[in-house]
């Protein structure tokens, strides 16, 4: 997808697999574990995309002129909007009902995942021709393909400057991050909470730790097969009752602790000497990122334990900068995690389609932007004068 005069070519690879793991993570970098070959690898060989899934692999890779890969896209052909945390459901409906087709849409996206992060993968940090290329070879996939439209979620920085350049339409969200300000323990963190949020967190904890239940805290060859049956059980158990249908098959667990295991911190609940919850994460370079939880049995204050004191205390020990806890849930505030802007982009082909969105997107800018001010009102932490 190159003239004759463009130093770059950018090509479609049905898997990820058809690009070297050193190649691909040349351009993922080592910071981010969800952008690496090992973790997209996992997600396709378990089945959890491809197939009947609505997820259609087709990563955008992009050559020099000596067909030397300098830049690389997660990329997908999506037949529905799940599993994507920026929702474009109401846009879907929209357009359909004005006689249009939405789907299949492209996504350029980790699946399963509002991790924030690069999308334009440069194997040379900086370079804007490389990431220009990048994006002119998207858009030319997605007028090749025929698609209504092509979003990119959860972008970073700069990734959203070179898209907006492009034509994309910006979108705004925010999700909840716990930020590290060089605590010694845990104490010395909830030491900076005021006094309430202080009492009531730990309250919660002792809630927990006289409840019977015992947590573990594990990573690496810690982590055995029966860990990751008992957890399966688990999130199959919370993802039935909540959403009905859960992303992730039983073989993406067991394959995500072959490849990545010493990037996974899987926290453990027993209650009577078997696995009654678990919280996965994934280790970064700086951050800590939780993904998934699940649960057979309720306890009283587990999720909060499990999910996120667990976490910080793992991120304080670590000595990592952060704890990302992901999209929605305003609970997450009191416990220490505070609103963090995301930003995802948007092309749509249609014209008139693309100006109802961009006046949407203007009006819901302004409300989320409100809404993130309104929530920094509740933050925990001490100010000047609290006890």
């Amino acid at each position: 997808m190159a003239d004759g005069g463009d130093p770059f070519a950018c090509r479609l690879i049905g898997a990820i697999a058809e690009v070297a793991a050193a190649e691909w993570d040349a351009c993922a970098g080592p910071d981010n574990p969800f952008l690496s070959h090992a973790f997209l690898g996992a997600i396709e060989d378990s089945g959890s995309v491809g197939g009947d899934t609505g997820w259609r692999p087709c990563h955008a890779l992009l050559d020099d002129a000596e067909g030397r890969l300098v830049a690389a896209a997660p990329l997908y052909l999506k037949a529905h909007s799940q599993g994507e945390y920026v929702f474009d459901h109401g846009w879907a409906q929209a357009y359909e009902r004005a006689g249009g087709r939405y789907y299949p849409k492209l996504l350029a996206a980790v699946p399963f995942t509002p991790v924030p992060g690069p999308r334009l993968l440069l194997r040379r940090p900086g370079d804007e021709a490389a990431r220009a290329g990048l994006v002119a070879g998207l858009l030319q996939a997605g007028t090749r393909l025929g698609v209504s439209s092509l979003h990119v979620n959860f972008a970073a920085a700069g990734d959203i400057e070179a898209l907006a350049r492009a034509g994309f339409l910006i979108r705004t969200g925010h999700q909840y991050h716990w930020r590290n300000r060089g605590y010694r323990d845990f104490d010395d963190f909830l030491a900076a909470l005021n006094s309430r949020k202080r009492k009531a967190l730990r309250r919660e904890r002792r809630q927990v730790a006289e409840s019977g239940l015992s947590l573990r805290r594990l990573t690496g060859a810690e982590i055995e097969p029966r860990h990751w049956d008992a957890f399966f059980r688990c999130y199959i158990a919370t993802g039935n009752r909540k959403w009905g249908s859960p992303y992730l098959t039983r073989a993406f667990f067991h394959l995500l602790g072959e490849r990545l295991g010493e990037r996974v911190l899987l926290v453990t609940a027993e209650h009577e000497g078997r696995i009654v919850a678990g919280a996965l994460n994934l280790i970064g370079n700086d951050a800590l990122y939780g993904r998934n939880w699940g649960a057979i049995e309720e306890h009283p204050g587990l999720h909060f334990e499990a999910c996120y004191y667990q976490a910080i205390e793992f991120a304080i020990e670590r000595g990592l900068a952060r704890v990302e806890a992901g999209a929605q849930g305003e609970h997450k505030i009191q416990r220490g995690y505070l609103p963090v802007a995301t930003k995802s982009a948007h092309w749509l082909a249609e014209p008139g389609f693309r100006g109802a969105v961009e006046d949407f997107l203007r009006r819901e800018t302004a409300m989320v932007e409100a809404e993130a001010a309104a929530l920094a009102y509740f933050s925990p932490y001490r100010q000047a004068g609290d006890a």
